[in-house]
C-alpha cells in the first residue's frame, strides 16, 4: 500500500472518451472550455502556520470542473448504480479525493523541503531556469531524481499508448471481421506484468504519423496499420475537442505539444511525488518492525490459531480457503493440505453415453462403474492452450535451441507462450528488467501439437492447430518427462492392474459400501520433495517450486478445470466429509496424507482427476519458520511474512499520517470551495 496514491482523473478521462462512455452526456453545457475549466476548488497549504514561511513557493493548486466529470465516470457513477449513493453525495466524495491528493502534493512538497534541507533561493533558481514546456511541472521535478521522472514520462506515454490501443483494436476488428469465437483460455497470473520500477527513455507515444519502428519498446497491435492508428487518435481527438480538452489552433499532429498533454504530464509528476513521500514513509514504519517483534507475533498467532482451530473445523476450513502470500494458517490439524486438481473431461458424447446408460449389471444403487470405466480407456485430452495464439494478443512465440524448451522429442512441437516474461526479465546493471518473471510457471512445456500458421493478406498471421490426442497414460507421459526435464523424479510408481477389466465386486467393500480406493489408477511421490521445506514452495529455483511451477504449468496446458487455475495452492483439502464427489474427495485425501510432491489420479463422472498435493500440514508441526536472515530473499517465507506485516504496518502508520495532515490542513484556511460551480451536475 502506498500514500494516497491516485491515477489522475485526466489519464482515466481519456479512456472514458476514447470508449464512448460520455455518449450523450447531460452533463455538458453549449460553452464547453469555458464550463470544464471552472475552478471548483483552491488548495494552499501555505495559509497554514506550519508553512506560511513558504508562501510564493508552494503554489496554490485549483481543482477543476473536468476533474469532477472525468472521475465521476471514471469510478464515481458506479458508487451511484451499484451502492445506492446520491449523485450529490458522490461529486462531493470525488471533490474531496481531487482536494485531498493536492493537500498530499503541497505536503510532500513542504516535508521535502524541510527534510533535505533545501532553501527556497535554490528550489525558486531550478524552476526559473526550467525551459517553458516544462515549467509547469518544475516544483515537482525538483524533488524527483533522474530515475522517478524517467518513470514519470514512461508511465504517461504507456497509458496513452494503452489508450489508443484499445480504440484501435475495434478497429482492426472493423476492418477484417476477425473475431475470437473461442473463449480465452485463462493466463498465468503475472502474464505481461511490467517491473514498476523499469522505464524506456526511447519510448513513444504512436500516434500513426510517426513511425511503431521509431518509439522504443513499444510493441504496435496485431493487424495494426498506419490508418489503424491514425483513426484510432482522430477518435481520442475528437473526443478531447468535445470537452474543451483541446483548443483552437493547437497543432495537433504531435500529441507532445498539446496542452492536454501537459496537464496529463503534470499528474504523473504529482505521482511520482506521492510515491517518493510513501517510499519514505514505508521506510519509517519498517525501522518499528525488529526480529524479536516477527517472532512474538508469529508465536501469539500459531497458538491462537492452534487454540481456535481445533475447536472449530468449519473456521480452519474457512481460514485454508483465503490463504494467500498475506494471509496464513500456521496450525492445521494432520490431514488438511492443498491439492491442485488437473480434469481431463469426457467429451460431450462420453459424458451423454454415460447419463444415457443403465446401472451396472446387479449393482442396486444405481452407480455406473462398469461403464464410466469402459468410457475412461477411450478418454482423450489435448492442450487447451490453442485461444493463447489468436486475436490481436498473440502470446506465443517459436522457441530456439536457446530457450531450452521441453518437447518430449516431438520436432513438430516448437512454440512457448509469454516471451516478455521469459526473455525479457533480467536487467542490466544500470537499468531494471523491462518484466517480472511470470511466478510458480517454469514456462518450457512447448504447446502438444503441431501449429501451422500464415500471412494473409493483410499480413496478419493465422493459426491453425493438429493438436495430439493423450490418454491418462500419454498424460502421465508427459507429466514424468517434463518433471525429470526439470530436474525432478518420480518414485514409488503405482498403477492398479486390469483397471478397465475388473468385475464389479473390485469396487465394493464386503459390508455392500463403495471401497472408493479401488477408483485410484495410479500414485507416485517427487523423490526431491521427500524433505520438503515449505518455507521454499514460493522460492524460485527451489525442488519445492520447481514442482509446483511444472504442475501449475501443466494445469493451464490440460486443465478444464478452470476454477483451480490461479489459485494460491490449490483446492484446500480436510480429512473429513466434504463436499466434494467422493472419487475426488478419496483422492485429495490420499495425495494430502502422502505428503507434499504426491501425485494421485482417480476418475470422476466428469472425467481423470490428476491429483498434485502442493501443501500439507503435519501434527503438532508448525509448518514454517522465520529466519531474520531470510527476509529480504525473494520468495522464502520469511520474505513473504516479513512483507505482510511491513505491508500492514505501513497500512496503519500510513492512515494515521494521511488523517493527521487531512484533520490539520483540510480546513477552510486551506481549502476554498466553490460549490456553486458544479451544483448542475447534480441534476445528472
Amino acid at each position: 500500500m502506498k500514500f494516497k496514491k491516485t491515477k489522475t482523473a485526466a489519464l482515466a478521462l481519456a479512456t472514458i472518451f476514447v470508449t464512448g462512455s460520455f455518449s450523450g452526456c447531460a452533463l455538458v453545457t453549449n460553452n464547453i472550455k469555458k464550463d470544464m475549466e471552472q475552478t471548483v476548488a483552491t488548495v494552499d497549504i501555505t495559509a497554514s502556520e506550519d508553512y506560511a514561511s513558504l508562501k510564493g513557493t508552494i503554489s496554490a493548486s485549483d481543482v477543476l470542473k473536468r476533474d469532477l466529470i472525468a472521475s465521476y465516470a471514471s469510478y464515481g457513477s458506479t458508487y451511484v448504480n451499484s451502492y445506492g449513493m446520491t449523485v450529490e453525495a458522490t461529486y462531493d466524495l470525488i471533490k474531496n479525493n481531487l482536494v485531498n491528493r493536492q493537500l498530499y502534493v503541497q505536503y510532500a512538497q513542504a516535508y521535502l523541503l524541510d527534510k533535505d534541507g533545501r532553501s527556497k533561493a535554490a528550489w525558486d533558481a531550478y524552476i526559473a531556469a526550467a525551459p517553458e514546456k516544462d515549467k509547469s511541472i518544475a516544483p515537482i521535478a525538483y524533488f524527483l531524481d533522474s530515475d522517478e521522472i524517467g518513470r514519470a514520462e514512461y508511465q504517461l506515454k504507456t497509458s496513452l499508448n494503452s489508450t489508443l490501443d484499445s480504440q484501435e483494436t475495434q478497429f482492426i476488428e472493423q476492418e477484417t471481421d476477425e473475431h475470437d469465437h473461442d473463449t480465452a483460455r485463462t493466463t498465468p497470473t503475472g502474464v505481461s506484468t511490467v517491473n514498476e520500477d523499469f522505464y524506456d527513455p526511447a519510448y513513444q507515444i504512436y500516434t500513426g504519423y510517426n513511425a511503431a519502428a521509431n518509439c522504443g519498446s513499444y510493441e504496435a497491435q496485431d493487424g495494426s496499420t498506419p490508418a489503424t492508428r491514425v483513426k484510432a487518435y482522430k477518435a481520442l481527438l475528437s473526443s478531447l475537442h468535445y470537452y474543451g480538452l483541446v483548443t483552437r489552433g493547437e497543432d495537433t499532429s504531435d500529441l507532445e505539444t498539446l496542452s492536454y498533454y501537459t496537464i496529463e504530464r503534470k499528474s504523473q509528476y504529482e505521482t511520482q511525488l506521492i510515491n517518493k513521500l510513501s517510499d519514505l514513509f514505508e521506510e519509517q514504519a519498517k525501522e518499528k518492525i525488529t526480529k524479536e517483534w516477527i517472532e512474538n507475533k508469529l508465536s501469539t498467532t500459531l497458538q491462537s490459531q492452534q487454540q481456535k482451530y481445533d475447536a472449530d473445523a468449519s473456521a480452519l476450513e474457512t481460514a485454508l480457503d483465503g490463504v494467500s502470500d498475506s494471509s496464513f494458517v500456521f496450525y492445521a490439524p494432520e490431514g488438511y493440505g492443498f491439492v491442485i486438481n488437473i480434469l481431463l473431461p469426457f467429451s460431450t458424447l462420453q459424458t451423454q453415453t454415460l447419463n444415457d446408460s443403465e446401472a451396472d449389471y446387479g449393482d442396486v444403487k444405481g452407480n455406473k462403474f462398469l461403464k464410466r470405466a469402459s468410457l475412461l480407456e477411450g478418454l482423450t485430452a489435448t492442450d487447451q492452450r490453442n485461444t493463447w495464439f489468436s486475436g490481436h494478443e498473440d502470446l506465443s512465440y517459436e522457441a530456439t535451441a536457446e530457450d531450452g524448451a521441453y518437447t518430449a522429442g516431438d520436432p513438430n512441437r516448437k512454440y512457448l507462450f509469454f516471451e516478455d516474461n521469459m526473455k525479457k526479465t533480467e536487467g542490466a546493471a544500470d537499468s531494471p528488467a523491462q518484466y517480472e518473471k511470470i511466478p510458480n510457471y517454469l514456462g518450457k512445456y512447448t504447446y502438444n501439437g503441431e501449429v501451422y500458421s500464415e500471412k494473409d493478406e493483410d499480413g496478419d498471421t493465422k493459426f491453425t492447430f493438429r493438436p495430439n490426442k493423450i490418454t491418462i497414460d500419454g498424460f502421465l507421459e508427459e507429466m514424468e518427462g517434463y518433471l525429470g526435464f526439470a530436474g525432478l523424479h518420480l518414485s514409488g510408481e503405482t498403477k492398479t492392474p486390469d483397471y478397465y477389466t475388473r468385475d464389479l465386486s473390485a469396487y465394493y467393500n464386503d459390508d455392500n459400501t463403495v471401497d472408493y480406493s479401488a477408483f485410484l489408477y495410479y500414485e507416485a511421490k517427487i523423490e526431491e520433495l521427500a524433505q520438503f521445506n515449505a518455507n521454499n514452495v514460493f522460492k524460485a529455483g527451489t525442488p519445492e517450486n520447481t514442482a509446483l511451477s511444472v504442475m501449475n504449468e501443466l494445469s493451464f496446458a490440460y486443465n478444464t478445470d478452470t476454477a483451480g487455475l490461479n489459485s494460491y495452492l490449490g483446492y484446500a483439502v480436510s480429512p473429513n466429509n466434504t463436499d466434494f464427489v467422493k472419487e475426488f474427495e478419496y483422492a485429495a485425501q490420499r495425495a494430502v496424507a502422502g505428503g507434499a510432491g504426491t501425485i494421485t489420479v482417480a476418475p470422476s463422472d466428469y472425467g481423470w482427476h490428476i491429483m498434485y498435493c502442493t501443501f500439507s500440514y503435519s501434527a503438532n508441526t508448525a509448518p514454517y519458520l522465520f529466519d531474520w536472515e531470510e527476509r529480504n530473499e525473494e520468495g522464502t517465507f520469511s520474505n513473504l511474512y516479513y512483507e505482510a506485516l511491513t505491508a500492514e504496518s505501513f497500512a496503519s502508520y500510513s492512515s494515521e499520517l494521511q488523517t493527521t495532515v487531512l484533520n490539520k490542513y483540510n480546513v477552510n484556511s486551506c481549502v476554498t470551495v466553490y460549490e456553486d460551480r458544479y451544483q448542475d451536475l447534480y441534476a445528472e
